[in-house]
């Protein structure tokens, strides 16, 4: 019988996209994504969770959860090594820098190769957004 990926231990990166989907497979709403997120990361910060090794990569750029993260981790006295925040190369290097500062694990990635323009295009494609996030994230640091 196989276990719940918290309780077997896992490591899981937790990514909230910016990517558009059908309603039949993605929550449309972003409070809805936000809570779904919420509680996919409280599942990884329970004791037996913690207690069996599961650590879980925050990945997200929304300052709201990455709050709400450190609060639950404070409440719970979860220690800083049980989770890292992961975000994208130039994307809030303001914000990178005060969790690193902070005593928090920041993962970077930056997508490279002969695929990094039509990763980004389609990133922006199907979610026009992503190109007011970006600028907004360049002018802030």
């Amino acid at each position: 019988m196989s276990r719940p990926l918290p309780a077997a231990g896992a490591n899981v990166r937790l990514c909230k996209g910016a990517y558009s989907e059908p309603a039949t497979i993605a929550y449309p709403k972003k409070a809805d994504v936000d809570a779904s997120y919420r509680r996919l990361l409280e599942v990884f910060f329970r004791p037996e969770s913690l207690a069996a090794g599961a650590r879980v990569a925050v990945a997200t750029h929304d300052e709201k959860l990455i709050v709400w993260t450190r609060l639950q981790a404070e409440v719970r006295r979860i220690p800083a090594s049980a989770f890292e925040f992961q975000m994208l190369y130039g994307i809030r290097r303001d914000l990178q820098q005060r969790l690193a500062a902070q005593g928090f694990a920041v993962r970077v990635y930056v997508p490279f190769g002969t695929y990094w323009y039509p990763y980004l295009t389609r990133r922006l494609a199907e979610r026009p957004a992503n190109l007011f996030f970006i600028a907004r994230s360049m002018v802030q640091g």
